[in-house]
């Protein structure tokens, strides 16, 4: 924009320069114009005083000067020396834009087409004097930065795949133990109460160490959450609740109140259990005591509560208890990896509900709202 500028003011210098030139042009014409007249009044009295040969002689002269005169008149000459400027300075703008302008522009579309081609390698050669040098180096950078991203996430990707593989091995050491002192208690090994009391410790001991690497197995994996597949159904959420508290919790530290009437909704039965699974470990491992759960009808969904009778949550928690890694301030000496509510929300949405929690007096509840089974609304979508 600049050298833009800079040729308009030169060329409108050029312009008053020419002005300028005719303007005194134009005066020295009209001073010739003033001596012809006074040769012709001469030659006007040289007739009326009769002599004639002088007459004669002076218009000889005259007639001679004004034939010698043969310059343009200054007028013609300002109208064409200025249209002559006009072009060059027409012609000078469009050659110096097809260089400075047109041609870095169709290069910059040439480079921008192979990006999208996918050939990062080749770099974009700029200049910073030119009107594109910044734009041109951004989009170089940005170029780089793309290969840079990619080299990047090819590495995650396979540090995450070493990280899943390694911990995908070490979780079979525990289970491999657990199934060999199981099986040595089925036998009667361990008859004595030292031994079965030792069988059983390593047993526990082992589920403990399966039950971090599962953790960690689940961080590293965090990553694919949101390609979780889905398979939603119509079964009823009574008959799941009792199934899936019978095998989570055998002691009956935990409490299934069955529903007034059947519910029957539509989500994916797999990933309701893990929501009961989730939120029933969660109770027992912070609040430590028994979990009631009740499923009931409202409006549109099935509405599960789950309810323990802890301490509860901090209120300063409670807004960021669903949030991805969060650990509230009452997690103690328990470890985890703050992804049991997230895990939790993001199913319940996915299946088309909702989550809540709350504080209700008597220790902390989780509502899980999921939608019921229309029959009318699935016969006109199949």
């Amino acid at each position: 924009m600049k050298r833009l500028t800079n040729a308009a003011l030169i060329f409108a210098l050029l312009i008053a320069a020419v002005c300028g030139i005719s303007y005194f042009r134009a005066s020295g014409y009209s001073s010739r114009a003033g001596s012809y007249m006074v040769s012709l009044n001469e030659i006007e009295k040289l007739c009326e005083q009769g002599d004639t040969t002088a007459a004669g002689a002076a218009a000889k002269e005259l007639r001679r000067e004004i034939s010698s005169d043969k310059r343009i008149p200054d007028g013609q000459a300002a109208v064409i020396l200025t249209g002559l400027l006009c072009i060059g300075f027409l012609a000078g703008v469009s050659i110096y834009c097809g260089i400075a302008v047109i041609r870095p522009f169709h290069r910059l579309s040439g480079f921008a087409e192979r990006i999208a081609g996918g050939d990062l390698d080749l770099p974009l050669d700029y200049e910073r004097t030119d009107y594109f040098g910044r734009f041109t180096w951004a989009f170089d950078s940005m170029r780089s930065e793309i290969v840079r991203a990619r080299a990047c996430e090819r590495e995650a990707i396979e540090n995450h795949k070493t990280v899943i593989a390694a911990l995908s091995h070490d979780i079979k050491t525990p289970v491999a133990s657990i199934r060999a002192y199981t099986e040595a208690l089925e036998l009667g090994i361990g008859s004595s109460p030292e031994k079965c009391r030792q069988y059983t410790d390593v047993i526990i001991r082992k589920c403990d160490e399966i039950s971090k690497l599962t953790s960690d197995l689940l961080t590293h994996s965090l990553s694919e959450l949101e390609k979780l597949k889905m398979s939603p159904e119509r079964f009823d959420l009574g008959v799941l609740l009792r199934k899936a508290v019978g095998d989570i919790s055998p002691d009956g530290s935990v409490r299934f109140t069955e529903p007034s009437s059947p519910l029957e909704v539509y989500a994916d039965p797999e990933r309701v259990c893990q929501i009961a699974e989730n939120l029933i470990n969660n109770a027992k491992k912070y609040a430590g005591t028994d979990v009631d759960i009740t499923a009931e009808r409202s409006g549109d969904n099935a509405v599960i509560r789950f309810c323990d009778y802890g301490s509860g949550v901090p209120d300063g928690d409670m807004p960021f208890i669903f949030s991805k890694f969060f650990r509230g301030s009452n997690k103690g000496q328990h470890s985890g990896s703050g992804l049991g509510l997230y895990i939790v929300k993001y199913i319940a949405e996915q299946s088309g509900g909702s989550v809540s929690a709350r504080n209700n007096g008597k220790g902390f509840e989780v509502s899980v709202a999921l939608p019921l089974y229309d029959e009318k609304l699935h016969s006109l979508s199949s």
